[in-house]
């Protein structure tokens, strides 16, 4: 007999596999979806290890195959499995990542009564439980439940079953999505015959099946049935006697919901390449396919911003399809997804496919299905879509592999794409191309030591040739106040944007903060309006006339008073996109304005809809978050204007440097890349810092090597390795009574390990406090292999562990 062990979709089964038996009737494969019993229950599992020996003495069967072909492959399982391990997260959703969209599904429960005897004697709550389902085929047990409570109707429920009372029955739950299907009324004689037969119909007054030939035969013999019906009203007999007759027959056909059937994608040559891009080419394709006994190669493409990465991707994408092989492309955020398909598809006409959470979720299940079947050369999307099933996968490509985006931190598991990548591309053998003008300081430092190879790219260039990067201003913000103008905009930002608009171009304006005002104070008595949930002040959304809570999204009108004095004298606090809008509307009230922030982009293909207007100038200022920062080319575009280089940069968080440089680079970046050269204006109260200093410079060497110097003396990534234990609770004492005892209790471990070189930062309260109603408090670890040491401790429900957080706050 052979044993399987499964990930159980259950939270009780947490971080573990579980072993069952395999029937003889059954043949089990690893990466197999199965049914299994779980306790009372029967719940959904995956398949990851096949086995001749158990791993406990006593195993129940598996149930059945859910489907009769492996969902997974085993490089999938594999991954799964080392993310399940790394970052410490439960193995059922480790392995769900990679699942068919739609793919949960439950047993759903109905209850049938039988006959109850005359001599039965029944309870009162079993009669009241009879009741409800007396007179009726079958009864949800949910229905059930909602009347008599969870806990009596599954003791009823057994106690009836035994007696014979009612009968339980099991079935699937039916899927939330499957393949759609069109029925079409296909014409199935001679056109010459059809038309003969419309005559013949006529004359004998049978008008409707005429007519029903009619759009047939004009329509070249296949119709949609739904458009049959609609257009010729009260043709269902008609139809029913067309097809007994044997002119015609309706199919049931297949449709694929195509996300890209709305774009207009035209076939491309590949450009002329640069002698620096020639040359990336040449390091890349010589390495694609060789591997040096450990593993496949891993290149750092750095190229500053407009240097032609994109078309080295596509290059080395091409090799990969040229050797039957296939490739995946990550983005960081669904906004680049327009712009990197067309690039994509044009290259690979009709072998594109693209998956994120902004699709439907039909278009989300033809779209994986049509990958694992091998009908695509390159899967483009964020994050997620490294877990698509891409067979005979070549390639990894990740695009700004430096963004924070890439780090699932909102649930488990919290794995980071480009670590998971690096991890499926052993598995397969594949390459890994990671592409930035601003690489993640630990990524440049592993290129830097060998185990990436670095390929660099030092130039510009446009569709006209090479050009310069885009001269940088940086204003003092101070100065500006001593000079007694208070306005969010600088004398120089507001010249250079006349200047801009005068000539039509664009200019992009950029400040990391949604909304109008950052808080509402009442000016008599200080009071704040915060988010009666969270730690956190309300911003005012002028659009919406509401206070939101940017963490938990509460809201409330704007109140007409201080709910504290009574007063009416509300002041609106600090800066958002919405109100830099409102500034620029009043200084240049002729000029077209565009805001692009999740406020805006949060309808189907709204990214998609913004890029075209900016592509066809119906805008003349852009003004945005960091969205507008993330690799968009924007030709038209020659100004970028940053509002306030410092929102990010005082944050308690060892990587608040390197975001504020990353981003001011990558602003910097959107300018001057068509014709006409590019200007930016960085307003600050801080022009001497490093990291706004070399973002000036367009320096990346003088900021890695200060950062870096930073970094080592305070043993901080990638000198060492963190991890991040945050509790919550509704309690705030029994929060800090939870966390002081893990830190005695790590404290303990590591002297028990003898590992003195773990450090404990901590107990202290998160960066936000509380969140949604409970209180949070924090440890950070620091120090090596943290995965393995925090792997075998007893981690009670309320923590969260997050192994290589991308950030502290």
């Amino acid at each position: 007999m052979n044993y399987a062990e499964v990930a159980v979709n259950s939270p009780v089964a947490q971080r573990r596999s579980f072993c069952y038996s395999i029937p003889a009737d059954l043949n089990i494969q690893v990466g197999h979806a199965v049914w299994v019993p779980f306790g009372p229950k029967t719940l959904q599992g995956i398949v990851v290890r096949v086995t001749d020996y158990p791993s406990f003495d006593e195993t129940k069967e598996i149930t059945r195959l859910i489907s009769s072909i492996p969902l997974l492959s085993p490089a999938q399982i594999e991954t799964a499995l080392w993310l399940n391990k790394h970052y410490l997260a439960p193995l059922f959703d480790s392995v769900a990542l990679m699942l068919p969209p739609g793919f949960e599904r439950r047993l759903l429960t109905f209850l049938s009564p039988l006959p109850v005897p005359a001599d039965e004697e029944l309870s009162p709550e079993e009669k009241e439980f009879v009741s409800i389902i007396k007179g009726r085929d079958r009864v949800s047990a949910a229905d059930v439940e909602r009347k008599l409570g969870k806990k009596m109707t599954g003791e009823l429920t057994r106690q009836l079953v035994k007696r014979g009372l009612i009968l339980k029955i099991q079935e699937l739950e039916q899927p939330r999505i499957k393949t759609k299907i069109i029925s079409y009324l296909k014409l199935v004689i001679e056109a010459a015959f059809a038309r003969a037969e419309i005559s013949r119909l006529k004359a004998a007054g049978e008008n409707k099946e005429a007519a029903v030939l009619e759009l047939l035969v004009t329509r070249g013999g296949n119709v949609p049935l739904a458009e049959v019906r609609k257009s010729i009203k009260s043709s269902k007999k008609a139809i029913e006697s067309l097809c007994g007759r044997g002119a015609a027959q309706v199919d049931d056909i297949p449709v694929r919901r195509d996300p890209l059937a709305h774009m207009k994608i035209v076939a491309s040559a590949p450009p002329a390449l640069t002698p620096a891009q020639e040359q990336a080419r040449q390091q890349i394709k010589n390495s694609l396919f060789v591997t040096d006994g450990g593993g496949p190669a891993v290149f750092l493409l750095h190229g500053v911003t407009g240097s032609g990465k994109t078309e080295v991707y596509l290059r080395a994408l091409t090799e990969v399809v040229a050797q039957g092989k296939k490739g995946i492309c990550l983005v960081p955020e669904i906004a680049l997804t327009p712009q990197t398909i067309e690039r994509f598809a044009s290259r690979f006409p009709g072998r594109v496919a693209v998956i994120h959470s902004g699709l439907s979720l039909g278009e989300q299940f033809d779209e994986w299905h049509r990958i694992k079947q091998g009908e695509s050369d390159v899967v483009i999307g964020p994050r997620s879509a490294l877990f698509t099933p891409q067979p005979d996968l070549g390639l990894i490509i990740i695009d700004e592999e430096h963004e924070w985006t890439y780090k699932q931190s909102d649930r488990a598991p919290r794995y980071h794409a480009r670590d998971a990548a690096i991890k499926l591309a052993k598995l397969n053998n594949a390459a890994v191309v990671l592409g930035s003008a601003t690489p993640d300081v630990e990524t440049y430092y592993r290129a830097r030591r060998g185990d990436y190879r670095l390929v660099e790219l030092q130039e510009r260039i446009t569709p006209y040739g090479p050009a310069p990067l885009p001269e940088v201003t940086i204003v003092d913000m101070k100065d500006e106040l001593k000079e007694g103008n208070r306005s969010l905009f600088s004398r120089c930002l507001t010249g250079k944007m006349a200047e801009a608009l005068g000539r039509r171009e664009q200019v992009i304006l950029f400040l990391n903060r949604r909304g109008t005002a950052a808080f509402v104070q009442c000016r008599k008595c200080g009071f704040v309006f915060n988010c009666p949930r969270c730690s956190a002040a309300l911003t005012y959304h002028s659009a919406t006339k509401k206070l939101v809570c940017h963490h938990c999204n509460h809201f409330i009108s704007v109140p007409a008073q201080c709910p504290q004095c009574h007063s009416q004298d509300l002041r609106f606090m600090g800066i958002g996109t919405q109100r830099i809008e409102e500034d620029v509307k009043t200084m240049f009230p002729e000029s077209r304005l565009l805001r692009w922030d999740s406020d805006i982009t949060s309808r189907r293909r709204g990214h998609e809809e913004l890029l075209n207007k900016i592509r066809s100038h119906e805008a003349d200022v852009i003004i945005g978050t960091q969205m507008i920062a993330k690799g968009l080319d924007l030709p038209q575009v020659t100004l970028a204007g940053v509002i306030s280089a410092d929102m990010g940069l005082n944050l308690p968080d060892f990587k608040a440097s390197e975001r504020t440089f990353q981003l001011l680079c990558q602003v910097a970046g959107r300018a001057g890349r068509g014709f006409m050269p590019g200007e930016v204006v960085i307003q600050t109260y801080c022009p001497e810092h490093y990291a706004i200093q070399a973002a000036s410079r367009h320096d990346y060497r003088a900021f890695y090597d200060r950062e870096l110097e930073y970094r080592r003396q305070f043993g901080y990534p990638p000198f060492s390795q963190l991890a991040s234990l945050t509790f919550n609770h509704t309690s705030e004492q029994v929060g800090l009574k939870e966390v002081e005892r893990m830190e005695h209790l790590l404290n303990q471990e590591k002297e028990r390990r003898g590992l003195p070189d773990i450090r404990t930062i901590g107990p202290m309260p998160a960066f936000v406090p509380r969140l949604r109603g409970r209180y949070r408090w924090q440890l950070v670890l620091c120090g090596a292999a943290l995965d393995d040491f925090l792997g075998e401790l007893p981690l009670p429900r309320g923590w969260v562990v997050d192994i290589d957080p991308v950030s502290m706050v």
